[in-house]
This record gives C-alpha cells, sequence and structure tokens, in this order.
C-alpha cells in the first residue's frame, strides 16, 4: 500500500504515523537513483591531461617569498637567546597548523638556552610552535616557591588553570593542598607544574607529539629548579619524566630518579593523580603512604 492509493485523511495520517515510529526521515523516489553513476565522468566529456610546461630556467624560477625562512622577531629578541644556534623555523600563520619536527628543534634550542625561570616563561610565551596554544586562554607556567625542596610536576592544566594562568586551582588543587598540608608543606615551600602548559581543548589527552614539543620546557624547568625531590603526578607525567611506559598504579610508591640535561639526579616519586583521587577516593591511602615517602625523603636530604 502506498501514500498515492490512499482515499481519505486519516488513512494517510495513519500511514504517516506508522513511518514516524519506524524512524522514516525523510522522502525517497520510487525508482532507485545511482549516484555513483552520476558522479563518475564519462570518458568523453573528461579534459584532455595538461601538457607539461617546459622547465624554467634558473634565472626564471620563483624567488622564495620574504620571511619564509625567518624566526619570529619576537623569538629573535628573547633575552639569553643565541640566534645563530637557531635553526630557520618557516613562518606560522595565525590559524594552529600540525607542528613539525621543527617545532621540536626549536623548543629544544630555546629551552636550552633560557639561563632563569623568567627567561624560560618569556620563551614559551613567544613560542608558537604547539597548537594547543592557538585554544588556550592563558599559558600556565608555575605555582610555589622555585627555591623549595619539592617540585609537583602533573599534565596538562584544566579549565581553572587555564582561566587563572596557574596550576592546580580547581577541585584537584584543593585536595593537592590539603596533602601537601598533611607532610606539613604548602605552595610557599613547594614548586608546581605541568608537562603541558596550555589546556588542551576540552580537557583531552594530549596527544604524543604535543607532549614531545612541550618536553624540553618542563625538562628545562625542572633543572633549572633543581628541587631536591621531584613529585609525578600522575601517570602522564612519570611516563614523560621518568622515560617509562609502566601504569601509574605499578610506578607509584616506588622511587625513581629523573636525570637533567646536566647530569644531576633528582630522586622522584610517581604518585597518583589528585584528580584520579577524586573519582577513586578509596586510593587516597595509597597516595597518603607515597607523601610520607617524600616526607621521610625531604627529611633526609635536609
Amino acid at each position: 500500500m502506498t501514500a498515492a492509493s490512499l482515499k481519505t485523511p486519516a488513512e494517510l495520517a495513519e500511514l504517516f504515523a506508522f513511518y514516524a515510529s519506524a524512524g522514516v526521515d525523510e522522502a525517497l523516489e520510487d525508482a532507485p537513483v545511482d549516484r555513483f553513476a552520476e558522479a563518475r565522468p564519462r570518458q568523453a566529456e573528461r579534459a584532455p591531461a595538461p601538457v607539461a610546461p617546459a622547465r624554467e630556467s634558473r634565472a626564471e624560477q620563483r624567488a622564495p617569498e620574504p620571511g619564509l625562512n625567518r624566526m619570529p622577531e619576537r623569538l629573535a629578541a628573547a633575552p639569553g637567546l643565541d640566534v645563530s644556534r637557531v635553526p630557520d623555523a618557516p613562518a606560522r600563520p595565525a590559524a594552529a597548523t600540525v607542528p613539525d619536527e621543527g617545532q621540536i628543534m626549536l623548543a629544544r634550542q630555546l629551552a636550552a638556552s633560557a639561563s632563569t625561570l623568567d627567561e624560560l616563561r618569556q620563551h614559551m610565551a613567544a613560542f608558537d610552535g604547539c597548537n594547543l596554544k592557538f585554544t588556550a586562554k592563558n599559558l600556565v607556567f608555575a605555582d610555589g616557591n622555585p627555591s623549595g625542596d619539592l617540585m609537583l610536576v602533573g599534565e596538562a592544566p584544566g579549565r581553572d588553570e587555564d582561566l587563572e594562568g596557574l596550576p592546580f586551582v580547581g577541585r584537584s588543587g584543593r585536595l593537592l593542598d590539603l596533602m601537601l598540608a598533611a607532610i606539613g608543606l604548602d605552595r610557599t615551600s613547594a614548586y608546581i607544574a605541568n608537562v603541558i602548559p596550555w589546556r588542551p581543548p576540552g580537557n583531552r589527552t594530549p596527544t604524543p607529539h604535543e607532549t614531545e614539543i612541550c618536553r624540553p620546557f618542563i625538562e628545562r624547568q625542572i633543572e633549572l629548579v633543581n628541587p631536591k625531590v621531584l613529585v609525578n603526578l600522575g601517570g602522564p607525567s612519570a611516563k614523560t619524566l621518568l622515560n617509562t611506559t609502566e601504569g601509574i598504579l605499578r610506578l607509584r610508591g616506588n622511587w625513581r630518579v629523573h636525570t637533567t640535561a646536566s647530569g644531576t639526579a633528582i630522586p622522584a616519586m610517581p604518585t597518583l593523580h589528585p584528580a584520579y583521587l577524586l573519582r577513586t577516593p578509596a586510593h587516597k591511602k595509597l597516595a597518603w603512604r607515597d607523601f610520607l615517602e617524600v616526607k621521610a625523603k625531604l627529611r633526609g636530604l635536609a
């Protein structure tokens, strides 16, 4: 039975109600249409292949566009940066683009050239090689006391951190403050940072490429702070800075070593991220044991 064979409005209404309950949401033609045949160009209608132009002479070849291989002026003007040692980087458009290996090399050069934390922050603020910068509101560099004996490193900022430009200021940050207070510390005696200084859109997990681009900055940050003890908050921080593929539940509670570019060995304690503890309160006891280990280590190194 088709709609054309129905006579009364009641019969039509009954048919349409059946269509609606069956999930039909658009009308189709009576005869099938081969859309592939429509999209496939006919052989006779194909345009003839273009004839390859004669090769240009060297004199006629187009010169490279101005500024194509120039480093941005704000990077060149960064304090303490030896421009002669920085490889040429392609000019970047205002819109976000896919990062390349050249940006990883540039990040390494910029990080190595920073002799102070202020210089490092300036280099990171001027660096355009990570796509996350174009979607974040603020650079989340660090918080706390860089002269403290303890440094804690998480993965990436969240919404609250992005708005305020400081790490661990949301619910996770309040829990972290309580964890520090439990061992007699606070943000005036500890230093807090993240592997990724820009918030990923929608709090998604940073890609391996994004992590690799940002790795030189956090490694140099740790080297400049030179803490007595490093705490890796969560699996991504531990895997990145301890060069391991083990999961955080296997890593936590076991002392590891983070070695800086200058060869300094820093005791590192991987532990559970505060955000994970908010979702899994039963594991707070594991983090408590880890922080007691940190307290004992700091006391032994004092």
